[in-house]
């Protein structure tokens, strides 16, 4: 069993609590939030200045905590065979999402934007906060990603609830995002 630092059990806390933290991934800083909290969800859109209509990123520890998201009848063998052959790492797949699941994540979209990460401290956090989080790169949307906390202070100075001290992975670019039906590359990482 994996313990999680303080700082980590701080940051998923501030997430239950209805906050908005910034973390490192593998490329960039990230602002996340708890999935099923409007409040939050409108608060992360608000900060970022990004269109509700866009929709966000789901980031997760394991495959499993990503479930509950996802309409788990219409993802084949084909779909689960491509997300699997990259995760964790950093490829975040459109797979098929519910109605039921809130318009603020999916936006206009009837799939979602998942990925399991191997960044070893957003595995953390996910595990602490007790699944998946929102994984959207901080910064305003006309501004370029935070690459590190000068960045992200740089661009929300104290708007954020918290922010978790850490390192990127090194990647130089955000996450590719495919098309889990049809194997398409939307962004290139």
């Amino acid at each position: 069993m994996i313990v999680a630092s303080p700082d980590v059990r701080q940051a998923a806390q501030v997430m239950r609590d209805g906050g908005v933290i910034a973390y490192a991934t593998e490329a960039v800083f990230g602002l996340g939030c708890d999935p099923q909290n409007t409040r939050a969800l409108s608060k992360l859109l608000q900060l970022k200045q990004r269109s509700p209509h866009k929709g966000l990123i789901l980031i997760a520890a394991s495959e499993q905590q990503l479930y509950t998201y996802l309409e788990m009848a219409k993802i084949n063998d084909l779909m689960w065979r491509r997300a699997r052959a990259t995760w964790p790492g950093p490829v975040t797949w459109l797979l098929p999402v519910p109605v039921s699941v809130s318009s603020l994540l999916r936006g206009e979209h009837n799939t979602l934007a998942v990925r399991v990460s191997a960044h070893p401290q957003v595995r953390e956090l996910c595990d602490a906060f007790g699944g998946a989080i929102v994984s959207t790169s901080a910064n305003v949307s006309t501004q370029p990603p935070a690459k590190n906390v000068d960045d992200v202070m740089a661009q929300f100075d104290d708007q954020l609830d918290f922010i978790l001290l850490g390192e990127t992975s090194g990647a130089t670019r955000p996450s590719e995002i495919r098309d889990a039906i049809t194997g398409q590359v939307i962004r290139a990482g």
